[in-house]
């Protein structure tokens, strides 16, 4: 391994400027191993590739990822591309020797996530390292839940509610985007913010979800098409494409100790932003927390006096919480972003360490499952279906 980790991102737009904000940040914030360049950026439209390059600060850009992955002075794959493109090119970047991230969910299928895991396993042999990017496990106040929940700050664990609430969608005349075609994205509000919600329940807890019974709604099933914005043919006001994945999911898991667990995922909440929650309650104590409310973390500690029980507040700010070591003064926040540089931080540390960094590929498998589980239930009636 050369004395840098030399990275090359495939895909670019909204996720590709959040893991470069991640790649630029980690190595100002802390005291890593190994150094990580941005060597190249890849895009299929090598002005608008350019243009990322020279914002987000990537040395190189270029067209075709096949090429890049085989090139010598690579050691990094960082794949933000949609889903349909996942297992493609993260398969070949492992076979090639690179190590990879992948933006979740890991693909579009359970048999894609199947192959990614099985290559990842066969990789991890010869010393290359893939991981999966959910990033929220890396925000401070979610690292300190699973820590408390693990040290039995709650008790043992009855129920569990997990929810992810946007309303970008509500106007039914947003236009069509890749998001909302299922041979691109997987599936609809279910793969793309639910599945956040199914890794952090089994994050926090250490308890994998066994089995659901779910419903999946499509609330708008076509919208205008805009041209290239949509990515799916078209120019503005020529007609509307048809919605293909679902808008709304609500169902119930039960964990694999037997408590039951309740999930949503929409993008038609009307006046909720960005509105991930986890709640987690316990025969001693429950914990909850909000992204939009990220450096806060609720918790209800039922060892206190009678009249004094109920949620308190714990600023996630102090150097001793996870993470925070590298950034601020105390009390001083964070915000979004910072989950990227954690996760720059841990995988490189990881690969550094010659261990797997988590969530691994096959941790993202177990999601997949879960989603696919949800998607045949919904479509037998709700029936309690096994992951």
């Amino acid at each position: 391994m050369s004395a840098q980790l030399r990275v090359a991102m495939i895909g670019h737009g909204f996720m590709g400027a959040a893991h470069s904000v991640g790649w630029r940040q980690a190595p100002a914030a802390f005291d890593l191993p190994i150094h990580p360049r941005m060597s190249v950026i890849v895009g299929r439209d090598a002005e608008k590739t350019a243009s990322a390059a020279d914002r987000w600060g990537w040395a190189e850009h270029a067209t075709d990822w096949r090429a890049v992955i085989e090139r010598d002075d690579i050691d990094v794959v960082d794949i933000v591309t949609p889903g349909d493109t996942h297992s493609e090119i993260a398969i070949a970047a492992l076979a090639a020797g690179k190590h990879v991230l992948c933006e979740k969910p890991l693909a579009n299928s359970v048999a894609e996530a199947e192959a990614m895991a099985d290559a990842a396993r066969d990789a991890a042999t010869r010393g290359i390292r893939a991981m999966v990017g959910f990033t929220y496990r890396r925000v401070p106040a979610v690292t300190l839940m699973r820590d408390m929940i693990a040290s039995g700050s709650i008790g043992s664990i009855r129920q569990v509610h997990a929810s992810y609430r946007q309303d970008w969608l509500a106007d039914a005349d947003a236009p069509m985007t890749w998001r909302l075609d299922k041979d691109r994205a997987g599936s609809g509000a279910l793969g793309d913010i639910g599945a956040h919600a199914i890794d952090l329940t089994q994050f926090v807890t250490g308890l994998g979800v066994a089995e659901v019974s779910g419903v999946l709604e499509t609330i708008v099933h076509e919208r205008p098409l805009l041209g290239e914005s949509s990515g799916l043919g078209g120019t503005a006001g020529t007609g509307r494409g048809r919605v293909t994945v679902d808008d709304l999911a609500l169902f119930t898991g039960r964990l694999s100790s037997g408590a039951l667990a309740s999930f949503e995922a929409t993008r038609f909440a009307t006046g909720r932003k960005n509105a991930l929650e986890i709640e987690v309650s316990g025969d001693a104590g429950a914990l909850h927390w909000n992204l939009e409310d990220l450096n806060a973390l609720q918790f209800d500690d039922e060892s206190a006096e009678p009249g004094r029980r109920g949620f308190t507040r714990i600023l996630v700010t102090e150097p001793e919480h996870p993470y925070l070591s590298g950034w601020w003064p105390a009390g001083h926040m964070l915000g979004y972003e910072h989950g990227f540089s954690h996760q720059v931080k841990d995988l490189v540390e990881a690969i550094s360490a010659g261990s797997d960094p988590h969530p691994t590929f096959a941790e993202g498998l177990s999601v997949q499952r879960v989603l696919d589980a949800v998607e045949r239930s919904s479509a037998a009636g709700s029936t309690w279906t096994t992951v």
